[in-house]
């Protein structure tokens, strides 16, 4: 592996992107209903963070992309909340940091778009990612923010920006 890069999502990628989120998601053995996997959203990421205060991101290796993730406002939520979203990486990306660099250029996204916190929904057995979320300065809270839709992401996390 070079030294990957983290960029902002470009339209070509739309297909590579939900490769890699759907791969993760099937090796992960995540519900395809309720969660990430059956966002119509998936197949055209581009297209869906092209709007004010959104911005998704991919990794990039060798022209390969092996990682994304995303902010955008929270759905159905009327403060100025983010979520951050589809945060997935290729098992190849694991371990080597990218994690923790693509989760800063997300909440140096949010806040240059002026978010006062930062969402985040994920599965009980995700702990790699969930001790990602908890070094960064993510807390755990009761219950759901918004309605995101996906009803069988049962741990929910919040950061202040």
């Amino acid at each position: 592996m070079s030294k990957p890069i983290i960029r902002p999502i470009e339209k070509a990628d739309n297909e590579q992107v939900a490769t890699v989120v759907r791969k993760v998601l099937i090796e992960l053995g995540v519900p395809k209903v309720g969660t990430a996997y059956a966002d119509a959203a998936l197949d055209m990421m581009y297209e869906t963070y092209d709007r004010p205060k959104a911005r998704y991101f991919v990794v990039e290796d060798q022209g390969k992309l092996i990682g994304c993730a995303g902010v955008a406002q929270l759905d159905n939520y009327d403060r100025n909340v983010c979520e951050l979203q589809k945060m997935y990486f290729l098992e190849e990306a694991r371990g080597k940091g990218i994690g923790a660099q693509m989760m800063q250029t997300c909440l140096d996204a949010a806040r240059d778009f002026g978010y006062d916190q930062c969402y985040i929904e994920t599965m009980p057995y995700m702990e790699a990612a969930q001790k990602l979320y908890t070094r960064t300065g993510f807390r755990y809270i009761d219950g759901p923010m918004g309605d995101t839709g996906h009803f069988s992401c049962p741990v929910h996390m919040l950061i202040d920006l």
